[in-house]
């Protein structure tokens, strides 16, 4: 059975998985890459990285992956719909190597990328943009790659089947939090909390099975 994941969604200690504002420059607005250099020092990331807890939960991120669903603001900067060359920030070889769909209100055609990456563009709720991207993902798991709002919009739904969030020792105080409307979630789900030497705390959850 397809599963619904995320990995490796770094957030702050009050909860917010993005800065302000953000750009072209500053994907992450004020936060920079402070959310993601637990990630920067593994060897999932770099060959010369550790391979310690850290590593352990980031290479989870592509096992077993068939689709993966982002929302506009991870697929560019704000008004990157108004660029018609605009392909995404990650170059001619985006990192999915799968089916990529975006959800953005005003779509256009898909883009085939080199190394299996294709990106679609949806103006679908989320129930209906999962079931198209487990079509695609012909029997594996979709990820669901962020940003905070798409995050959340899953969450609320009920799509997701398992979330591993990274709690990074950094107050941001302003910015998108994932954690609005979603008060009661953690009913739906058994949670375990790691800590890592370097400082962040890797929290898994993992949806009840309802007898």
């Amino acid at each position: 059975m397809s599963l619904t994941r995320i990995h490796n969604f770094s957030i702050s200690l009050d909860g917010f998985a993005t800065g302000e504002p953000q750009s072209a420059d500053a994907p992450f607005g004020h936060a920079g890459q402070r959310l993601h250099q637990w990630m920067f020092a593994t060897r999932f990331w770099d060959a010369r990285g550790t391979a310690g807890v850290d590593n352990a939960f980031a290479e989870r991120h592509s096992h077993g992956i068939g689709a993966e669903i982002m929302g506009a603001g991870k697929f560019g900067p704000p008004g990157w719909q108004d660029d018609p060359d605009w392909k995404g920030w990650w170059g001619a070889d985006p990192p999915f190597h799968t089916p990529t769909f975006v959800l953005t209100h005003r779509p256009r055609p898909s883009i085939e990328m080199e190394g299996g990456t294709t990106f679609h563009f949806l103006d679908v709720p989320a129930d209906e943009a999962l079931s198209t991207a487990q079509d695609a993902a012909d029997g594996q798991d979709v990820r669901i790659g962020g940003g905070p709002t798409v995050v959340r919009s899953f969450l609320a739904a009920g799509l997701i089947d398992h979330m591993h969030l990274v709690q990074v020792p950094i107050v941001l105080g302003r910015g998108v939090r994932i954690w609005d409307g979603l008060e009661g979630l953690e009913n739906a789900y058994g949670i375990e909390a790691v800590s890592s030497p370097s400082g962040v705390t890797h929290l898994t959850f993992t949806r009840k099975v309802v007898a």
